[in-house]
């Protein structure tokens, strides 16, 4: 597997939507943000009618004889004099067995964080990260000669007693944000669920996804990766290689952002550049730009694939 190229894209899903142009804390698009891969404490998904789980269903093709590695991503939380910033969090589930999957469905609980109480505040005046409990549910299922299906839950198990009477901005705090899951198999392959062989459609149809679109990922034609996803992508997803950075909306276009960044007005520049440590490293990388840079964003015509595979 290329990790770079997975932890790549799997990086641009952790933070879309992050903060959207023009990048500033009292834009109205930014007011109400995090709308993808939440998944908040089950006390409050039962007050709220909001979800406290995510499930990963897809096909795995291969003998019982496979080891699975899985790890969940997600954004933590915190404010900051108004505005909620984010720590980002990896939970990896130790390395399993098929065969023992088969048998006995894991779980792997977790909490984050493990230091500093509630309530206390950091040296630079951010709140401090509320403690979020999660567990990681991983089962399989043969359902034909070498073929299987794996099944990844991740649930939100904070208490929350007071959730009755609790805001979605206050939720946030104990939720896992912009939540994402990559499945790797070693001596296995995974099984396309966008356009899975004719003899197994039936089979994949039968997957169950719950604010999750698992595809492909890393080299296009490799099979031992799956990232999963609340966001509906194709097999191997690509960042392209002329974008110079994050822009937290990987469904623009960065030329278009960088000339408005770039017109934004002396006072707007400053509540970017002092809103978000994060929004000022856009605003500094775009003032930056040589010509020629920002020329290699007009666009680039590339090859176009037929459904069947090649080119043309």
């Amino acid at each position: 597997m290329n990790t770079t190229a997975v932890d790549k894209v799997a990086k641009a899903l952790l933070y879309e939507g992050y903060m959207l142009y023009p990048y500033r804390p009292s834009a109205v698009k930014n007011q109400h943000r995090f709308n993808f891969g939440v998944i908040y404490p089950q006390d409050y998904c039962v007050a709220a009618h909001e979800h406290f789980c995510m499930q990963t269903e897809c096909l795995l093709e291969k003998d019982w004889r496979v080891a699975l590695d899985a790890r969940v991503r997600f954004l933590h939380l915190t404010a900051r004099e108004g505005w909620q910033e984010a720590v980002e969090r990896e939970v990896r589930a130790p390395a399993i067995g098929l065969d023992d999957l088969l048998s006995t469905p894991r779980r792997i609980s977790f909490v984050v964080p493990t230091s500093w109480s509630n309530r206390s505040r950091r040296a630079n005046g951010s709140a401090a990260l509320e403690t979020i409990n999660g567990e990681i549910e991983i089962s399989a299922q043969q359902l034909a000669d070498r073929i299987f299906k794996l099944t990844v839950r991740i649930l939100n198990v904070t208490p929350l007693p007071e959730a009755q009477n609790m805001s979605r901005e206050s939720a946030l705090s104990r939720s896992m944000v912009s939540t994402h899951t990559i499945l790797t198999a070693r001596g296995g392959e995974f099984i396309s669920s966008l356009d899975p062989p004719e003899a197994l459609r039936e089979m994949a149809g039968s997957c169950r996804n719950i604010c999750a679109y698992p595809v492909l990922v890393g080299v296009e034609g490799a099979r031992d990766a799956v990232l999963s996803s609340p966001i509906i992508l194709y097999d191997y997803p690509q960042i392209a290689p002329e974008s110079p950075g994050d822009l937290f909306d990987g469904t623009e276009i960065d030329e278009m952002l960088a000339l408005r960044i770039l017109t934004l007005t002396d006072e707007e520049k400053d509540e970017m550049r002092y809103g978000d440590a994060r929004a000022r490293r856009i605003l500094e990388r775009t003032e930056a730009l040589p010509v020629q840079q920002l020329m290699k964003l007009h666009g680039r015509a590339r090859a176009m694939r037929q459904a069947g595979g090649g080119e043309r």
